[in-house]
């Protein structure tokens, strides 16, 4: 064809057109969609666009205010986002308001840095308002960060903890704990961290691999012949030394032993050494491995007795101990040889060790009940906390006095049992151990005073997991097993900090008692107030007789902070309860799987002890980001990818693409290879999109929309499986399935659209007449499938939807995010065409293209419109497809088809059973206008080039096509 009639007939053709761009250049242009949004008040004009709708509260669990953003952040606010808008689209008013976590120690560490400690270079109130401002800095470039990532919500109106209303709310929660009887103040073994300074909570806590020294130690008898006569073993034994054993791996722990506890039903062995002419006391199912741990051959050694525990170990409720044991070293308040008393307590097992246990009260939570029940002195705390021994003048004349127990005074105490001759063994082994959180170092256990909510005072425990189990929804649902095991059996809460940077517990106590005011309720009101009015300062620089007057001599401030946990756990007071547009409870809780040890088990405590609720109806997790080796990801190790990284390459819609894509419930692998990946299969979504523009271009929806009755099948079949597809899309979002909904969304693109219908009508939208009913119809139908696709991918990819809503024609919402899902699809009325002859055309179609694919390879044909098939089907199918006559061939994309009865030796066999296909090349020439090969070209004197068909849509009398 010369150009003269190329140029001619391409005219003619009705080719798709659009502004819509085939790359999105995303990370250079979203940022302009950020900026519309902010300067048309999007947030604001969604939530006036709801006021009085049904509500779905999402509850922000607030980030610490602390460093860059992560991936894990962008994955709790990309879900949040698509939760969030989701609910919108359904109709919801659903208001995000996101929070920052902005007191506590990470902050005080990184403000010492710049300022110096607290009272040496600068003051308390000083370092608190540096600490405020050096919080705000980092909530400002985080919120930057979120933003970008396309967060929609009230990012110039959060809610932060260091706010003065938020901080006054943290009071008025712990009064309204108090008046429900929840709070109480203790002196017992809490989780000290000797970096912090301070006591932590559970949730401070975690487990990690630590090498310790494991020792066994021993403790004589101070009276061996009474004690074989209990054993009812032979008294001629006396003059031998008899030992009871512990095993320990904290021999800094020592210089506090007060007691050593055993089983009082186990069965206890007198163990006489040969060679060595001595007796150990041991627990009888582990003499054999203490024998071996010691080097003590089987012939070595002789069990001479055995007795429970109960016949040498102090009872409860008996006077005195019947038997006592010389500490190994440490020396009594006279200077005596220091003995302590064998008593007997449940915790004691023979798992393993000697199955006597070495106990401190002053650190250990066991040794501490244990001590108590049987008077046991448990005041005396030898540690200060900086995690050094103190002076006094035992432990200056054993020179322990300044030693850290973390390794000096460890190795100190190891040398004091060796010169004693009471380290029966020393060996280093690694074991599981609890540190801190934040420095990642072994922590210590330390009797202190301290603030406790009490989870049995009061019967807060059994209320929370009464929640737990009867009116909260967990998903997926083993989070609820996972926080009721962690629930179950805890120990009280230790709110109390001893730190600078925080709300304070402001409290009054007589100086003497110790006991709360009388009017706390109505102290801590007033307290509330003027911290509201001022901040935390209001309580430091308070007097107490401005508020107790002739009390004041009697009563003193509390100096100690709240728990951070707390701090956070009571925003469904300072947020949910205290804003208008917001309730409790919230709908939602979603997090990180660690917050079932932390903000969702504070929140809930806080809730239940404050208001006798839950503050969540359901619990969403997710997990946390490892690298391709399955190796957490962390910048110690060099395998992080931060979110700039992957914004600047891709842009903010495929990370958002991505978090919708992967099971976000559980380890979520992160590389490069992945995020390319994303990036691809975002690539066939919008492709897809832009094609759908492209092909509606011209349409006028007033005008040129078909009648649902007047679609062709073809097109009313895409619209009604449409219709139908946006059902299961709602439900993937309500069940909060994203990557069930990617992956339909992906198969919608590559197999319905791309595979067929957009195949098939390529012809009928490129050859017909623009405004013809073959066009229009299909037409008709990308419009709706736009309609609701630009509304299905808003919640994730809502810089390209609303790119496409941009794009659509006719009257519409300002943004898509102000849209609804598509409530406008015709009524196409009843077909003969019903989804199983869909579903078997689709099939048949996918089987016929695999063999064009293979005589396309063996160069038989070239495009499939160069070849005519035969088709030899099974009845059932052959009955089908018969139902499309001559426009079979359009659907199949071929220039001729003939349907023939099945003949198993006819042709080729395809994927499909029953279906069978010959291939051959066309004889007749090839249409210059729609690449048909039809016999019926050259007919036509005027057009000899083009087939029957076009020559009748060139002149302007097309027909009116059926189907295809």
């Amino acid at each position: 064809m010369n150009d003269k009639v190329e140029s001619q007939y391409k005219a003619t053709l009705n080719l798709p057109d659009t502004d819509f761009p085939m790359r999105g250049n995303l990370a250079q242009r979203e940022p302009e969609m950020l900026a519309r949004w902010e300067q048309i008040g999007l947030y604001q004009k969604i939530r006036a666009a709801r006021a009085g709708r049904d509500q779905f509260i999402l509850h922000d669990g607030p980030p610490y205010a602390n460093g860059k953003i992560h991936l894990g952040h962008s994955i709790n606010k990309i879900v949040k986002d698509i939760i969030v808008k989701s609910q919108t689209l359904s109709g919801k008013d659903s208001p995000y308001v996101p929070g920052w976590d902005c007191h506590g120690l990470p902050i005080e560490l990184k403000v010492e840095e710049k300022v110096g400690k607290v009272g040496e270079k600068v003051t308390a109130a000083e370092f608190r308002k540096h600490c405020r401002e050096y919080a705000m800095e980092q909530v400002n470039g985080q919120r930057a960060d979120f933003k970008r990532l396309m967060i929609l919500g009230d990012w110039e109106n959060p809610y932060l903890t260091m706010n003065f209303e938020f901080e006054a709310d943290i009071i008025r929660t712990l009064g309204k704990i108090i008046d429900n009887g929840h709070l109480h103040k203790g002196f017992k073994p809490v989780n000290w961290c000797s970096d912090c300074g301070s006591a932590l909570a559970e949730a401070e806590v975690e487990y990690q691999d630590k090498q310790s020294i494991a020792i066994d130690v021993k403790f004589a008898f101070a009276d061996s012949a009474a004690l074989l006569k209990a054993f009812a073993a032979d008294e001629s034994l006396a003059a031998k030394t008899i030992s009871i054993v512990i095993w320990t791996t904290t021999p800094w722990t020592l210089p506090a032993n007060e007691a050593v506890s055993v089983h009082p039903t186990l069965e206890y062995s007198l163990v006489l050494l040969k060679e060595q002419d001595e007796i150990l006391l041991l627990a009888a199912d582990l003499v054999n491995d203490a024998m071996q741990r010691y080097g003590i051959a089987a012939d070595g050694f002789e069990v001479v007795a055995t007795a429970k525990g109960s016949a040498f170990g102090q009872l409860d409720g008996h006077a005195a101990a019947p038997f006592v044991v010389q500490h190994p070293f440490m020396p009594a308040a006279d200077g005596s040889a220091k003995m302590v008393p064998v008593i007997t307590g449940d915790h004691v097992t023979a798992e393993s060790g000697t199955g006597s246990v070495h106990t401190a009260p002053m650190h250990g939570a066991d040794d501490f009940v244990v001590s108590k029940r049987f008077d046991v002195k448990s005041d005396d705390m030898l540690v200060g906390g900086n995690g050094c021994f103190i002076s006094t003048p035992a432990l200056d004349a054993l020179e322990l006095s300044g030693l850290s127990t973390a390794d000096k005074g460890n190795f100190r105490v190891l040398g004091l049992l060796a010169e004693k001759g009471a380290l029966l063994k020393k060996a280093k082994i690694t074991h599981s151990y609890p540190h801190c959180w934040r420095h990642k170092t072994p922590i210590i256990f330390r009797a202190t005073p301290q603030w406790f909510i009490s989870m049995n005072q009061a019967g807060l425990l059994e209320k929370a997991l009464h929640e737990v189990n009867e009116n909260i929804e967990w998903k997926p649902s083993w989070g609820q097993a996972r926080i009721e095991s962690m629930m179950t059996d805890r120990p009280d809460w230790c709110i109390s900090r001893q730190r600078t940077w925080g709300v304070p517990i402001a409290l009054f106590v007589h100086k003497d008692t110790s006991a709360l005011h009388p009017d706390t309720a109505a102290l801590i009101e007033k307290v509330a107030q003027k911290v509201e009015e001022q901040g935390i300062e209001a309580w430091f620089e308070l007097e107490a007789a401005e508020l107790l007057g002739a009390d004041a001599e009697q009563y003193v401030k509390v100096t100690d902070t709240l728990d951070v946990w707390f701090d956070s756990g009571v925003s469904h007071s300072a947020v949910l309860r205290r804003r208008d547009e917001l309730k409790a409870p919230a709908e939602l809780y979603m997090e990180g799987s660690d917050q079932h040890r932390g903000w969702f088990q504070s929140s809930l405590l806080t809730s239940v002890a404050a208001y006798g609720e839950a503050p969540y109806k359901s619990v969403l997790t997710h997990g946390f980001t490892v690298d391709s080796n399955g190796h957490k990801m962390s910048k110690s190790l060099g395998n992080t990818i931060e979110p700039a990284e992957v914004i600047k390459q891709y842009g903010g819609d495929i990370l958002r693409w991505w978090v919708g894509d992967v099971d976000y419930t559980g380890e979520i692998t992160v590389s490069q290879d992945i995020f390319k990946r994303s990036a691809d299969s975002y690539r066939r979504v919008r492709n897809t999109c832009r094609f759908l523009l492209a092909n509606i271009n011209g349409f006028n929806p007033q005008t040129d929309m078909v009648a649902g009755n007047e679609l062709l099948p073809l097109d009313a079949w895409m619209v009604d499986y449409t219709r139908q597809l946006q059902e299961k899309v709602i439900g993937f979002y309500h069940n909060y399935d994203f990557k069930g909904l990617t992956k339909t969304l992906m198969n919608f693109c590559v197999t319905e659209l791309g595979g067929f219908y957009l195949d098939v009508i390529k012809d009928r939208q490129y050859t017909c007449k623009a405004d013809g009913l073959p066009r229009r119809s299909a037409q008709t139908a990308l419009y709706h499938v736009l309609e609701a696709m630009s509304r299905w991918i808003a919640p994730i990819l809502s810089f390209t939807a609303e790119e496409i809503w941009s794009c659509l024609a006719g009257e519409r919402e300002e943004s898509v995010m102000l849209a609804e899902w598509y409530n406008a699809f015709p009524d196409t009325g009843s077909s003969v065409f019903d989804d199983a002859f869909w579903s078997n055309l689709i099939t048949a179609k996918e089987a016929v293209n695999g063999v064009l694919e293979k005589a396309r390879a063996d160069k038989l044909i070239g495009a499939s419109l160069s070849a005519e098939v035969e088709l030899y089907a099974q009845p059932e199918l052959k009955t089908q497809l018969e139902k499309l006559g001559d426009e079979l061939r359009f659907v199949l994309i071929t220039s001729g088809v003939q349907l023939l009865d099945f003949n198993a030796e006819a042709g080729v066999a395809t994927e499909l059973a029953g279906l069978r296909v010959q291939v051959k090349a066309s004889q007749h020439e090839k249409c210059e206008r729609c690449w048909h090969h039809s016999d019926d070209i050259g007919q036509n004197v005027q057009h000899p080039t083009l087939c029957g068909r076009c020559v009748e849509n060139v002149e302007g009398d097309g027909e009116v096509r059926r189907f295809a």
